[in-house]
């Protein structure tokens, strides 16, 4: 994620910290220290550093139980509004993301209850109108504020677990697809309903009621994509219209085919027409601003993305390109000669067309004719 910064490496995974996080908690103690002065605002900042401990605590849970499935966490980023884990893909299976979804709030119900077993009482709910007075124990209020979470992780509403919960649960009865459909509807009217009381309470609702709201049409898209790419192969979403790189380019080539062409990524290909990297227009322009513009191309190129067959089912190589976060997948025929590319951009039109064609009228296979060098 952008505007972060690595603070630690844990079992493999990153984590990481927004800088609004430090212009948070430099708002916390300002507000603290209008309360009370220094001591009171070094309490606030303290106890917010142990909340969003706790909140990496839960995204933790939600990367571990993802992992006895398989799926790999690259990275856990904290943000002034949470924390977010990146996985690597959704569970297959229904009860899978079930495990996921909840295993995050468990987390928290085991935190509430070892601290409140330390306090040695029950907890009581007064705590929640005095989260920022000034003197009230530490433990006492983050015992308190994860219950907190547990019960607003539970909403069911994307993105929080709630969401995941309700969509893993539809989907064991109704297709992947709908069941989000449904679990989105449902968010998005929690949405409305947040921003509508928002207006006449605390204006932060509104805001929690616009991520509620975004992050029901993120799932509600990214199932669709799901759904439709089922069945469909790699040969069917490619870009097969491309101008290819020599070897012996140099960056002023590859800026002249930027200038008359439309392409982002370039692929860079031998005499046999094989792949031997990939050059997108960022590493493009850092390399022209660092090496200038005779620099070779080969040197700069991206040489560790993985290769999929023009044959191959579309969902795998949507999941690889997930997986791996490449800015493009070079596609191969059977022989291992070039013969497109897997973008994004051209991703994100292949679904919107393929939503509104009629399923007899799909192209046939394309092969595309060898590439000049």
């Amino acid at each position: 994620m952008r505007w972060s910064i690595r603070i630690a490496r844990v079992a493999g995974i990153e984590v990481r910290l927004h800088l609004t996080f430090l212009l948070f908690l430099a708002w916390i103690g300002a507000s603290y220290y209008h309360l009370g002065g220094p001591a009171v605002a070094w309490q606030g900042i303290l106890f917010m550093l142990a909340l969003f401990g706790c909140v990496l605590l839960h995204e933790f849970g939600h990367a571990f139980a993802a992992l006895m499935f398989g799926i790999r966490t690259p990275d856990i980023t904290l943000l002034p509004i949470g924390g977010v884990a990146r996985l690597q893909r959704m569970p297959d299976q229904p009860w899978q993301e079930l495990v996921v979804a909840v295993a995050g709030p468990l987390v928290n119900v085991v935190i509430a209850a070892v601290l409140i077993f330390l306090l040695g009482q029950q907890l009581s709910f007064e705590h929640l109108e005095r989260l920022n007075v000034p003197g009230v124990a530490l433990l006492a209020k983050l015992a308190t504020v994860n219950i907190m979470l547990v019960l607003f992780n539970l909403i069911p509403a994307f993105p929080m677990d709630g969401g995941r919960v309700l969509r893993a649960l539809l989907a064991m009865a109704l297709p992947y697809s709908r069941a989000t459909q449904i679990a989105a509807t449902i968010g998005q009217g929690l949405a409305f309903v947040l921003g509508f009381v928002g207006l006449f309470t605390n204006p932060m609702l509104i805001f929690i009621a616009f991520f509620v709201f975004l992050g029901a049409q993120q799932e509600a898209a990214a199932a669709q994509i799901k759904d439709i790419s089922r069945g469909l192969p790699v040969a069917e979403a490619m870009v097969t219209h491309l101008v290819p790189l020599p070897p012996h380019a140099v960056l002023d080539d590859a800026v002249e085919a930027l200038l008359r062409t439309a392409q982002h990524e370039f692929p860079i290909l031998d005499a046999d027409g094989r792949v031997l990297g990939v050059l997108t227009r960022d590493d493009l322009i850092a390399a022209l601003k660092r090496f200038g513009p005779h620099h070779p191309v080969t040197e700069v190129m991206r040489r560790d993305l993985p290769v999929v067959y023009s044959y191959a089912p579309f969902e795998e190589a949507f999941r690889r390109m997930q997986e791996c976060g490449c800015p493009a997948l070079p596609v191969v025929d059977g022989t291992g000669r070039f013969v497109g590319l897997i973008t994004p951009e051209n991703v994100g039109e292949l679904m919107l067309v393929h939503a509104l064609r009629p399923r007899e009228a799909r192209p046939p296979w394309r092969r595309a004719a060898p590439w000049p060098l």
